[in-house]
């Protein structure tokens, strides 16, 4: 086999990558679709998606660096997309970037200073003196005296737009702060118009009900539409054009076939869907790590799941397992996350830990799910430490000794390790409001669900049976379980196991050979536990 390539592991900077000699799959056909179509764009994807890649890319274009292009798309096609557009080609512009990602935003000083740091060095390298003081004016300025000294309208590009966004969801007052300043900031690309030859913002959240540019209404958004689906991310037909070298290094790491491989990176990595009719993608970067290490792991999760995503489940009182179902959503909804509302599901899509299943045009409805094994596996993991309080080397050791103990039928070990999690909830992070309150029901579910389904073993929730439903079922090869919780107030784990056996889901195994566990388990909403729990073994 040849020498390994060199993959961009994590690297954002076209340059780099093409001058290193990095692995590139071609994005710059959308370079000129983008041309072809109009001037300012804004386009939403998940973190770590290759947004800020592509962003990099548009630069190197707009600069003409003609010599990062050989080879690709876009080199053989600038002289007649030029000759169309009425221009020279690799024609050079003012190129102003501004990257809102690397701040943390956690105070009212944090976006005053990090735009101010940004404008400093753009009137620095462009030669142009401050005379303002509000971001807003001196965008103003520095755009208009570059058009006007240069005779070249300017390229923005801007990264992470609603980073101060985000990061702000549980602090309705320094969030208002920092949506008014980026107001103003932003409706700087109304005002500046006929300066402006190109202009390209990214971010997670669609900005449709952030009013953040109800002054500027002449951005074009491309999140949804079909012929930019797979402007981020990788396509199967990528991957079979441009990482086949990769795959088949992988697949002799594992000790495996081609075919498989790719079988598994599809259902580990693929599976993204961002139009009503577009071409599903992979993961970037959790593909690229996989090829790099020849190693699967859940990548995407590295830096854990972003706190604000929690924080509006938890805010909002959103039941976890409703997830593992498709969730319907109109159009509308999906597409704008009111920031403070209480839907949790437009986030959780935007952020990529949701993605289009199907669309229903008769409705204009979406139903979403989760992309991949990778997603429902590390976002429920990640959660845990969120709603238990506890830290991740005791999820790690209860997941493993959980796991042997439902194997093995001991049903007293799984209720000791459960116990141990559940604890941390008392002492956790109750939503707010909830304090000193009765644990509601869904936070039970919620954490056992998770929990459970993270031993990846065949979890089921809320199964609807003939005379009701059973609450959660597992099944491993020689064991099926049945799980009923109450809280006790509203019953004992005898009342639970009678329940199940009420349910006409037993009929359903009156044929297997596996052993049937009838569980009954009951809440202790002082204590916030297990208060008692019951076995019944049919076979």
């Amino acid at each position: 086999m040849s020498e390994p390539r060199t993959l961009p592991i994590d690297t954002q900077t076209f340059e780099q990558v093409r001058r290193a000699g990095n692995v590139y799959i071609d994005k710059t056909p959308y370079i000129e679709k983008l041309l072809r179509l109009g001037r300012i764009f804004f386009l939403s994807r998940p973190h770590r998606f290759g947004k800020s890649l592509f962003l990099s890319t548009l630069q190197a274009y707009f600069e003409g660096k003609k010599e990062l292009f050989e080879g690709l798309y876009i080199a053989e096609h600038e002289e007649a997309l030029a000759h169309r557009l009425r221009r020279e080609p690799w024609e050079e512009s003012p190129v102003l970037y501004l990257n809102l990602n690397a701040t943390d935003y956690k105070d009212s000083e944090a976006l005053p200073n990090s735009l101010s740091s940004q404008l400093d060095y753009l009137e620095t390298t462009c030669h142009i003196e401050k005379k303002y003081n509000t971001p807003g004016e001196r965008f103003i300025y520095l755009i208009r005296t570059l058009y006007e000294t240069t005779q070249k309208q300017v390229v923005i590009l801007i990264d992470e737009y609603d980073k101060p966004l985000l990061l702000t969801l549980q602090d309705p007052e320094l969030n208002e702060a920092n949506r008014s300043l980026l107001r103003a900031f932003y409706e700087v690309l109304k005002h500046c118009d006929r300066y402006i030859r190109f202009a390209f913002l990214t971010g997670i959240t669609k900005f449709s009900k952030t009013n953040l540019f109800s002054g500027a209404n002449n951005l074009m958004d491309i999140s949804l539409l079909d012929n930019y689906a797979a402007i981020c991310g990788f396509t199967e037909q990528e991957l079979t054009d441009n990482l086949m070298p990769e795959i088949e290094r992988l697949a002799e790491a594992q000790k495996s076939t081609v075919a498989k491989t790719r079988a598994t990176l599809k259902k580990k990595y693929d599976g993204y869907c961002f139009s009503k009719r577009g071409e599903r993608v992979y993961n970037p970067f959790s593909l690229i790590k996989v090829l790099a290490n020849s190693e699967y792991d859940y990548y995407w999760f590295e830096s854990a799941t972003p706190e604000y995503v929690v924080k509006s489940l938890m805010h909002n009182f959103y039941p976890i397992p409703d997830l593992n179902d498709e969730v319907e959503i109109d159009s509308d909804s999906m597409q704008n996350f009111r920031y403070g509302g209480t839907d949790s599901i437009p986030l959780l899509f935007q952020s990529g830990y949701l993605t289009i299943k199907k669309h229903l045009p008769r409705l204009n409805h979406f139903i979403l799910g989760f992309p991949n094994e990778e997603v429902r596996q590390g976002f429920l993991k990640n959660l845990l430490p969120y709603y238990t309080a506890v830290d991740d080397s005791l999820i790690s050791k209860s997941i493993g000794n959980i796991n042997r103990a439902l194997l093995s039928g001991d049903i007293a070990t799984v209720i000791e390790w459960v116990k141990k999690v559940l604890a941390g909830i008392h002492y956790g992070n109750i939503p707010r409001g909830e304090e000193g309150q009765n644990l509601r029901e869904y936070y039970y579910q919620s954490v056992l669900y998770a929990l459970f389904y993270v031993l990846e073993m065949q979890v089921q929730t809320e199964v609807i049976c003939a005379t009701g439903r059973v609450d959660m079922v597992i099944t491993t090869r020689k064991r099926v379980y049945l799980f009923e919780f109450k809280v006790m107030t509203a019953g004992t784990p005898q009342d639970a196991i009678a329940q199940l056996k009420e349910s006409g889901y037993l009929a359903k195994f009156s044929k297997t050979k596996r052993s049937i566990h009838l569980v009954g388990i009951s809440f202790d909403e002082k204590t916030r536990n297990i208060g008692a729990w019951e076995e019944e073994v049919l076979r």
